[in-house]
């Protein structure tokens, strides 16, 4: 109740998803997800180098976990935000890194994706 000004009211959410160019909301953390799909998103960006982004383990939030469902309109955890712009789940993702989507949009956010490099090393061989 009140003025709404928990972690899973809309404000709060919206502060946490403008707070980093790349912000993901999964279970668990990047260093040991607790759920498979939470996993792969850290997979992805790993592979892409991206190392500098924000994680929030919704399991240690059930307020922020019905918020970002909330927020996004999407029912579902992890779900990433690049640029205070929601981008989907798991699924949305590995399809963005698969038709090179992911390298686009990164590049957007100023950062290099690691597999441009990778690419590269490739064709000097």
């Amino acid at each position: 109740g009140g003025g709404g000004g928990g972690s899973g009211s809309r404000e709060a959410v919206e502060r946490l998803v403008r707070e980093h160019p790349v912000v993901v909301f999964m279970k668990g953390s990047p260093a040991q997800p607790l759920c498979g799909f939470s996993n792969a998103v850290v997979q992805i960006l790993r592979l892409h180098g991206v190392e500098d982004y924000r994680a929030h383990d919704v399991l240690q939030d059930p307020d922020l976990r019905q918020g970002i469902k909330n927020y996004s309109n999407w029912p579902t955890i992890p779900q990433v935000y690049l640029n205070g712009e929601f981008v989907g789940g798991c699924d949305i993702l590995l399809q963005m890194h698969q038709n090179g989507d992911l390298v686009e949009e990164l590049k957007k956010l100023g950062i290099r994706s690691a597999l441009l490099d990778a690419e590269k090393d490739q064709e000097k061989k």
